[in-house]
């Protein structure tokens, strides 16, 4: 720099002649000077330069290592967290899987410790039985001894007998049986001839004479009127507008009735009319006083149609405690139990060939009474058993067998008389009578039901049929309630919901069709409708 200026000071003044000799040699040691300061000072700088780069290097390295510390520290507490959240997971586990052991070996100890004590009960049952079989078996060997010496002893008797006869005799032992048993059945056959032909006709003429007073006399002192069997009941309307109510948005109104009912609502042109059909007919009855009521009232919906039929069930069943209370009033019978009230006053609603079983029953009580009276035996217990002799009809499905047998059960289960119990049970003679007063209540069963008008034979044969219907599907896991409706056309299931799926109601309807095709004979087609209906309630406060 300097240099270049000397230069062009040079260059300006043409030549170095011009400048003098004094002033150039410390121009030039002044250059020389600035130079080495410039040099100096530039050197100066440099390493402050690099001083301060190596001071910012450093603390950029100083922050990276605290950083990369801190991240290490970070990552270490969260390893740390994860290692012994995973160890509790771990030792919980296996906390859990020692205790469910421990319960599975407490168990298993438990069951062994049971069969252990039940393996000692029985051994020592099997030791002590050996013990009594040892002490029998030796107890006859002894018996055995001493019967073989008796017999031992009677038999030389016996020979000694049978030598005594013949040298008396001079017949054989063979003979004089022969010949004895010959006199004896020629005389005992013509006696015993004589004696029942003369038995048989004076027991004939006085049978039949006896009989014949006794029956028409009680038939005439007990005339009753015929009855009549009927599946269904009608319900007059103010108007036909009535009938959209009854059957309500998308049929919900008459749906709801008929599965609380089992009873079907047969809406036809009939005007101001509508009919309910259902072959039981206590449900029957229930569903025209609950119909009768939703009618008088208006409001029909739901929840009311689920009121008004409860207050129907309930409104029946004091009915049924009132017709048992008269009947047992009327007859004059001492105080029965409480439940044979319940089944005697549900036969008024009960119906057999067409006759109406609690009347039927009334009549039999009568007439067993009046025969007992004629005969001169206990006419409160002919009674007392004519009442009772079918109240096994008033059972429902759930008791198996003959109502002859249900009932005399039932009769037995409440400390009824054995004579009662006994009459029940042989009316049909599935038991053997033991007292004349079971045979009168079978006679006065039959005089009762073959009067003429009493019985309709077809009416029988379509109960047992419905009947067996519902039991068929009321016999399956997961139903709730069964009913036959449309004179056993048709077979209406209610499932449980926690029991039974959607899919499930499908199957379950094929099987049930199945079976009734199996063990029924019927005419036409039978439908069967599985119902799967699932409610939910809250109230608005």
């Amino acid at each position: 720099m300097y240099i270049n200026f000397l230069t062009q000071l040079v260059g300006q003044n043409n030549g170095i002649s011009n400048i003098p000799l004094v002033l150039i040699l410390p121009i030039i040691i002044l250059c020389f000077f600035l130079c080495i300061i410039t040099f100096w000072l530039g050197y100066v700088v440099s390493l402050k330069i690099q001083k301060s780069r190596l001071e910012d290097a450093k603390t950029q390295a100083r922050k990276i290592i605290e950083d990369a510390r801190g991240e290490a520290e970070s990552y270490k507490k969260t390893a740390k967290l994860e290692v012994s959240e995973e160890a509790a997971k771990t030792r919980a586990d296996l906390e859990s899987k020692e205790r469910k052991f421990q319960r599975d070996m407490y168990q298993t100890e438990k069951r062994l410790n049971d069969r252990t004590s039940s393996l000692d009960r029985k051994q020592e049952s099997v030791t002590s039985k050996e013990r009594e079989l040892v002490k029998k078996e030796k107890d006859l060997v002894v018996k055995e001894r001493a019967l073989m010496l008796k017999s031992e002893k009677l038999d030389n008797e016996l020979k000694e007998i049978s030598n005594r006869l013949q040298k008396i005799s001079r017949m054989t032992v063979q003979e004089a049986k022969s010949e004895l048993l010959l006199s004896l059945e020629t005389q005992v056959k013509k006696e015993a001839a004589q004696m029942i032909k003369k038995i048989v006709d004076n027991a004939s003429k006085e049978a039949d004479k006896e009989a014949a007073e006794i029956v028409v006399s009680a038939i005439q002192r007990c005339a009753t009127d015929h009855t009549v069997e009927s599946t269904v009941s009608v319900v007059p309307l103010p108007s036909e507008d009535m009938k959209g109510r009854i059957i309500g948005r998308e049929g919900r109104n008459i749906r709801s009735f008929e599965n609380l009912t089992g009873v079907e609502i047969i809406i036809d042109d009939t005007p101001e009319a509508i009919t309910l059909s259902g072959f039981d007919p206590v449900r029957r009855e229930i569903a025209r006083i609950g119909m009768e009521k939703l009618v008088s009232d208006g409001r029909i919906n739901p929840g009311r149609i689920e009121v008004v039929i409860e207050k129907a069930k309930k409104e029946i069943d004091e009915i049924i405690k009132k017709t048992a209370e008269d009947t047992v009033n009327e007859l004059g019978i001492s105080t029965l139990h409480p439940e044979i009230m319940r089944y005697l006053g549900r036969l008024r609603y009960r119906t057999s060939y067409g006759q109406n079983v609690l009347q039927h029953s009334k009549e039999v009580a009568y007439l067993a009474a009046l025969m007992a009276g004629e005969l001169g035996l206990d006419a409160s217990i002919a009674r007392r058993s004519g009442l009772l002799h079918d109240i096994g009809k008033a059972a429902d499905h759930t008791l198996e067998g003959t109502h002859a047998l249900i009932g005399a059960d039932l009769a037995r289960k409440y400390n009824e008389d054995i004579i009662v119990v006994n009459s029940i049970a042989s009316h049909h003679e599935e038991a053997e009578p033991i007292s004349p007063i079971a045979v009168l209540v079978q006679a006065a069963d039959a005089i009762s039901g073959s009067r003429p008008g009493a019985r309709r034979d077809t009416i029988e044969a379509y109960l047992e049929r419905v009947e067996k219907l519902e039991d068929i599907a009321a016999d399956i896991e997961g139903v709730e309630k069964v009913f036959a409706l449309q004179a056993g056309r048709e077979l209406r299931v209610i499932v449980e919901p926690s029991k039974i799926s959607d899919a499930e109601a499908i199957v379950l309807s094929g099987e049930v069709a199945s079976r009734i095709e199996k063990e029924l004979k019927y005419p036409g087609q039978i439908k069967v409708t599985v119902i799967r209906e699932i409610r939910a309630t809250e109230y608005a406060k």
